[in-house]
């Protein structure tokens, strides 16, 4: 196979296990490597959001409603598979007994925390979203530059989440034998693979730079603090778990883009009239 046909093949390999869009069973899929790609399905899946989110503000829809059908459609398009790891790393972490903690995650029954988790979470990314679309005034007045911001700190979002998990696949030690997330630390073994992700979501900032200067914080601050909550988040479920399982990462992409989406309305709320 060469090099362009691997690396479509690994590609959609990447969307078939990330994401629950419909790729034809008859396509060249492979799934060796494919959390590499993941920043890059992130991106794709934040420009979905963005677009998608802009579509029905253009619309007139109230901010709310469009809120709440992005995270909808967000849920949808990730078969929940993350938000399922949100849930069961929350029961996990809920018991005292550490020996207990990966046998409870393994649990396809979730429990009160996992349910909590979950509702939390998703009021986050909901009233993170209400407010960033507010102070962008998107429901009232779309145009290339709060159009654009808003699309490129969606992509950041999504993007940086997927590169936490790369980075704990790499640096935190995998708790279990078999499981979901076990080929991937057999297939990241360096930093250097993380590079080509960083640099891609590097470009994403500078490209908002680019089409909107006056506005650079924005792109800097979706930068920053994407890399700084990344990190965090994984060096929180190592500190208690002690490494990662399957359930983690999806829970760093899900803690990540929440965390990050609810900073990200400081930095906006902040510049206020300069944003407007």
């Amino acid at each position: 196979m060469n090099p362009i046909s691997s690396f479509i093949a690994q590609l959609l390999g990447s969307l078939t296990f990330y994401t629950a869009l419909p790729i034809p069973q008859n396509w060249s899929i492979a799934f060796s490597g494919i959390a590499k790609f993941a920043p890059l399905v992130g991106i794709l899946i934040g420009g979905c959001l963005g677009l998608s989110s802009l579509g029905l503000n253009y619309l007139g829809m109230p901010l709310l409603t469009v809120s709440s059908l992005v995270v909808g459609l967000w849920i949808l398009i990730t078969g929940g598979l993350h938000l399922d790891g949100v849930m069961d790393s929350a029961d996990g972490l809920a018991v005292t007994d550490s020996d207990r903690r990966l046998a409870v995650m393994a649990d396809s029954t979730t429990g009160a925390y996992g349910v909590m988790a979950g509702i939390i979470l998703i009021l986050l990314k909901a009233s993170a979203l209400f407010n960033l679309q507010d102070d962008l005034n998107l429901n009232s007045q779309i145009n290339l530059q709060n159009g654009t911001d808003f699309l490129f700190m969606i992509m950041a979002v999504c993007g940086w989440s997927r590169w936490g998990q790369l980075l704990a696949i790499w640096r935190y030690p995998y708790l279990r034998s078999q499981g979901k997330g076990a080929f991937h630390k057999e297939s990241i073994t360096s930093a250097w693979d993380l590079v080509p992700a960083t640099l891609l979501l590097i470009g994403i900032a500078i490209a908002q730079i680019l089409i909107n200067p006056s506005h650079w914080l924005l792109a800097v601050s979706s930068l920053g603090m994407g890399m700084a909550i990344a990190y965090l988040v994984g060096a929180w479920f190592n500190h208690k778990l002690g490494g990662h399982t399957g359930d983690t990462y999806g829970a760093i992409v899900e803690w990540t883009e929440a965390l990050l989406l609810c900073g990200l309305t400081v930095v906006v709320n902040s510049l206020g009239i300069a944003v407007r």
